[in-house]
């Protein structure tokens, strides 16, 4: 990426960051309070933004413009009607399957998914934790030391049951040392907290299982749910072939850990920290 690049996706992260901020959330809730009919600005905003980002990289076109339009109305018009799972839906298939990328020339894709990534992650925290204010979402930094080893605790008890499963199945090979430079493996930890583990965790934990909490409780159900749905949407990531069913089975394991630490911390961090640690083990290590 460029330095323009660079800058829109790091000023998007800021963005997102910035609803850590109790200020930030009460200042966003309070507007979209008293003007309901703000929301309405939020499509078109965010659609000036990726077009700037999409002509920054010499792949600004009309037809790509359209569609992000129409990929920030839906979620807005489905809740508007409370249809809340077709929202999240609506927010989370398009980029998964990435629809549209044809419109987009190759060497753009990189950039644009990661700009389309960060405006889909504004639009869900703006319309659900500011403008429905979904109860449980837990946006916010810890609050207790308990947030901070629970995502350890959680790590020591759910590596060895990847590893044992993964090994066998032939998703990971065995473990070795790790051949990057101290400062890489470093810089990675917050790069995959910022751009995988906390999106992800924003998605399935504090968006999908807590629409599924809403209708069967906090119990093990809620929990399996979650993580099934996390592991299925693991299906179309390699390297293995496609249906990637080793991937799918691992994710799943994995997510019960994450939605769990979820459920006993009081900060998102918490999941996105074990998320962050298993991703990053999995990528130095095997």
């Amino acid at each position: 990426m460029g330095t323009a690049q660079i800058a829109f996706v790091a000023v998007l992260l800021a963005c997102i960051l910035a609803f850590f901020a109790p200020a930030v959330q009460r200042s966003v809730k309070a507007t979209l309070h008293r003007r309901r009919w703000a929301i309405l600005f939020l499509p078109p905003t965010l659609t000036v933004i990726f077009s700037l980002a999409a002509w920054s990289a010499h792949a600004f076109s009309v037809r790509l413009t359209l569609a992000v339009l129409l990929y920030t109305v839906l979620p807005v018009v489905f809740v508007a009607l409370r249809q809340y799972a077709i929202a999240i839906a609506a927010l989370w298939l398009p980029v998964e399957f990435a629809f549209g990328a044809a419109l987009v020339p190759l060497q753009a894709r990189g950039f644009l998914h990661a700009v389309i990534y960060g405006v889909a992650i504004l639009l869900g925290l703006i319309l659900f934790l500011c403008y429905t204010g979904l109860p449980g979402m837990k946006f916010n930094l810890p609050r207790s030391a308990r947030d901070l080893w629970l995502p350890l605790a959680a790590f020591a008890i759910t590596a060895p049951v990847l590893i044992g499963v993964g090994m066998p199945i032939g998703f990971i090979p065995p473990p070795h040392l790790p051949v990057q430079p101290a400062g890489r493996m470093a810089s990675a930890f917050g790069i995959i907290f910022a751009g995988t583990a906390l999106p992800e965790e924003i998605l399935f934990r504090a968006l999908i299982q807590n629409l599924i909490v809403q209708r069967w409780g906090k119990g093990w159900r809620t929990l399996l749910a979650a993580s099934v749905i996390f592991g299925a949407a693991h299906l179309d990531n390699g390297p293995q072939p496609l249906p990637n069913w080793r991937y799918a089975i691992l994710a799943t394991i994995a997510g019960v850990a994450y939605g769990r630490v979820f459920q006993l911390s009081s900060s998102i961090v918490s999941s996105a920290l074990l998320h962050t640690l298993v991703d990053w083990t999995k990528h130095f290590f095997f």
